[in-house]
C-alpha cells in the first residue's frame, strides 16, 4: 500500500521560515520522484520543487533562492525549507511521490493530504 503522510505548515509572519516534511510508504515500489506541489485559491496547481531518485533538484523560479528540498532516503522523507516567506507564497501545499517499479519507467503519482501554509502579519 502507498502513503503519502505530510506534516508542517501553519501561519508564519513575512520573512519568517517553516519547514514542511513527507514520508511516503510505497510497499514494493521504489519511490523515483518526491515534490511539492502548491495551489492558491483560484490559481492553479503548480510545482515548487521536486527531488528524483538520482538527487537532481528542480525548482520554480518563484521560490529559487528561498526554498530548499531536500531528502533522507533511509526514511524516505522529502522536506521543503521555507526562508523568506512572502504573502504570495500562501497556498495549500502538497506533497507528492512518483513510484513504481525497480528498474522501470512505470510510475503512479500519489499525493499527501495537502497542508495550509499562510503568511501574513
Amino acid at each position: 500500500q502507498v502513503q503519502v503522510v505530510q506534516s508542517g505548515g501553519g501561519l508564519v509572519q513575512p520573512g519568517g521560515s517553516l519547514r514542511l516534511s513527507c514520508a511516503a510508504s510505497a510497499g514494493s515500489f521504489s519511490i523515483k520522484i518526491m515534490g511539492w506541489y502548491r495551489q492558491a485559491p483560484g490559481k492553479q496547481r503548480e510545482l515548487v520543487a521536486h527531488i528524483t531518485s538520482d538527487g537532481s533538484i528542480y525548482y520554480a523560479d518563484s521560490v529559487k533562492d528561498r526554498f530548499t528540498i531536500s531528502r533522507d532516503n533511509a526514511k524516505n522523507t522529502v522536506y521543503l525549507q521555507m526562508n523568506s516567506l512572502k504573502p504570495e507564497d500562501t497556498a495549500v501545499y502538497y506533497c507528492n511521490a512518483d513510484v513504481g517499479p525497480l528498474d522501470t519507467s512505470t510510475m503512479f503519482r500519489y499525493w499527501g493530504q495537502g497542508t495550509q501554509v499562510t503568511v501574513s502579519s
